[in-house]
């Protein structure tokens, strides 16, 4: 089993903690797919809000 990587760990969380303000306590504990999960939500809403199509592709 490969470790996952230290610097995606970190961005990921930054990018939680600057939308959402959760601590690092709260941060470590969520599971890899729960922490993936509130990055691709956060991404949707950005878009959403940025105007910009959900597949860069969609014209």
């Amino acid at each position: 089993m490969r470790a996952y990587p230290a610097n995606w760990l970190y961005e990921e969380m930054a990018f939680i903690a600057h939308h959402f303000h959760w601590s690092h306590a709260d941060l470590v504990s969520l599971e890899h797919r729960e922490r993936r999960r509130w990055c691709r939500e956060i991404s949707r809403i950005n878009r959403t809000l940025d105007g910009v199509p959900a597949n860069p592709f969609d014209v």
